[in-house]
């Protein structure tokens, strides 16, 4: 017995053709939906499709809602003994909800007149939205009935809709309904009578639910009854989307005419080439944008660990230098050299340093290289406002005390050249690498972290901060990058940060790939005269006597 939808009152209007969206209007009068050809092959074949559970994985405008409004007039046309059953169609708009039940009153014209059956027109009416709490919601819906007894019906994308409907209920443009999980769950239950579910989307990221339904699938979690189909916009072009565009439109095709059509397409996402792998050739972007997926970072964070963070006021410039150095060298002694204590002195170290002066953080990761090349970092240091003198000091005091030491990463772009130059002098060009961001190094070296984070290699600090500098790292024409754009009306820096960790951790990743042979430093010995002025070479007011001698890791 088909399950009839009645409205929730007597009132049911029929909907005009002039409110049926462009897409349908334009269908062209003399269209047979039942002639040889008229689908083309990767429609064909998303039709053939015999599965309880099967998902499209589209490109734009591939044409699947259209053949799925063919099938599915024809199921709801048909007798219960030659397959007939109702169909339940969720759109994520309103829009969409009208785009398919219009093209199904097209369709169903000709059915009809060829099956010798009536037909309804399209039907507007009120329909009772039952909800998980017990009270009911009166939503619009649209629907048209057949002589067979079953019925199509546009719903909203509310999931509680289909709870206890009987039928094939597809699920377009999934990946963007406001609650897709709620749609996914509450479509899954009637699998248990015998139901077909039939979901419908271009890609939206990878962590929505779409994509990981995908891939639950293709992993066999839904068993040999689920099935999932792909179609990128060069699958349609090839099998004839240009030539159909053209018959709907009333244009006149030709090879060039075609190699227009199909170049502004592609450049209509002009610098967006993420945004237009994804919507055209059914690539996911890692996340509305989002390089670093948060269940990899979530993954990484796998304890609590010291962040060193040294914030300093406007006044603090305003001291005496040796007053500055002085205070500077009582942070080492009470905050820095404590947490360098307890470093492996087994594993290699490398560190990454982004530098900032104003506004922004200075952020330095030193990461240990274990036996297995995972990379582990012990603390991380941040330094906001504080000036470039004793961030040497502070770095200077750093680098010594990285066991079997092998390499690090400067920033050296803008005023972040001056102390990666003064590095390289006093630590050696060959393993302190000047870096100057740009968009060529992020597109080789920044895919190389968000691999390691992939791949699992990374053991980081647990810390909110950190975690969001890792979620600031976008898909940016292709590349993942940092846009470092200044947001002069935050007055208080610790409240704006963007990115500076996952820039410093990319920049420790280079040292780590191009590490050098180990070095470990020991105090030189003093030797008996000082110099107690500033030091006119840099300007630090160090002692002469205060630097490093190196020696090869097993001594000389």
């Amino acid at each position: 017995m088909a399950q009839i939808i009645q409205p929730l009152s007597d009132t049911v209007r029929l909907v005009e053709w002039d409110e049926l969206p462009a897409s349908v209007r334009e269908i062209p009068a003399g269209f047979d939906p039942l002639a040889e050809g008229v689908l083309m092959r990767h429609q064909a074949e998303w039709v053939k499709i015999k599965a309880s559970l099967k998902v499209a994985k589209k490109g734009r405008r591939a044409g699947i809602t259209f053949a799925e409004a063919l099938d599915d007039t024809i199921t709801a046309g048909s007798r219960k003994d030659a397959g007939g059953d109702n169909v339940f169609y969720i759109g994520d708009t309103r829009e969409k909800g009208l785009e398919f039940i219009g093209y199904s009153a097209r369709f169903s014209r000709v059915i009809a007149e060829a099956q010798g059956q009536g037909v309804s027109g399209i039907e507007e009416f009120l329909f009772d939205d039952q909800q998980p709490d017990g009270s009911s919601k009166r939503i619009t819906a649209y629907r048209i009935r057949f002589a067979s007894g079953y019925q199509i019906v546009a719903l909203s994308s509310r999931p509680a809709n289909i709870r206890g409907l009987q039928g094939i209920v597809v699920i377009d443009e999934a990946a963007f309904h406001p609650d897709v999980q709620a749609v996914l769950d509450a479509a899954t239950a009637l699998l248990i009578w015998g139901g077909e579910i039939r979901v419908i989307s271009t890609l939206n990221g990878k962590r929505n639910p779409f994509y990981q339904l995908i891939k639950d699938i293709e992993d066999g979690r839904y068993g040999d009854d689920a099935k999932v189909f792909t179609v990128t916009f060069d699958d349609a072009v090839a099998n004839g989307l240009y030539e159909r565009v053209c018959m709907m439109r009333g244009w006149t095709p030709s090879p060039k005419n075609k190699e227009g059509w199909y170049k502004r397409i592609r450049a209509a996402y002009g610098p967006r080439l993420a945004a237009m792998r994804e919507e055209l050739d059914a690539i996911p972007r890692d996340g509305g944008g989002v390089s670093i997926p948060g269940v990899w970072i979530d993954a990484s964070m796998r304890e609590a660990r010291p962040v060193l963070r040294l914030t300093l006021d406007d006044d603090f410039v305003k001291r005496l230098e040796a007053e500055r150095r002085a205070w500077a060298d009582m942070w080492i002694a009470s905050v820095l050299k404590p947490a360098m204590a307890g470093l492996d002195k087994t594993c290699r170290h490398v560190l990454g340093v982004d530098y900032a002066r104003h506004r922004h953080f200075t952020v330095a990761t030193p990461l240990q290289i274990t036996q297995r090349l995972s990379r582990r970092a012990p603390f991380v240091l941040e330094m906001n406002n504080v000036p470039t003198r004793q961030q040497e000091q502070i770095l200077w005091a750093l680098i010594p005390g990285l066991p079997r030491f092998c390499g690090a990463a400067f920033d050296a772009t803008g005023s972040g050249q001056t102390i990666a130059e003064y590095t390289a002098d006093k630590f050696g060009s060959a393993r302190i690498h000047q870096i100057t961001l740009s968009v060529k190094w992020y597109g080789e070296w920044m895919p190389k972290m968000t691999k390691g984070f992939e791949d699992g290699i990374y053991d980081l600090p647990k810390d909110v901060d950190l975690e969001n500098d890792l979620r600031a790292v976008e898909e940016i024409g292709g590349i993942p990058m940092i846009v470092k754009a200044d947001r002069k009306d935050i007055k208080d820096p610790e409240l704006y940060r963007h990115g500076d960790f996952a820039v410093s951790l990319a920049l420790a990743e280079f040292a780590a790939i191009n590490r050098g042979s180990e070095i470990d430093y020991m105090s030189a010995p003093r030797k008996s005269s000082r110099w107690d002025g500033p030091d006119s070479s840099t300007g630090s007011g160090r002692d002469a006597t205060d630097d490093f001698a190196t020696q090869p890791a097993g001594g000389w």
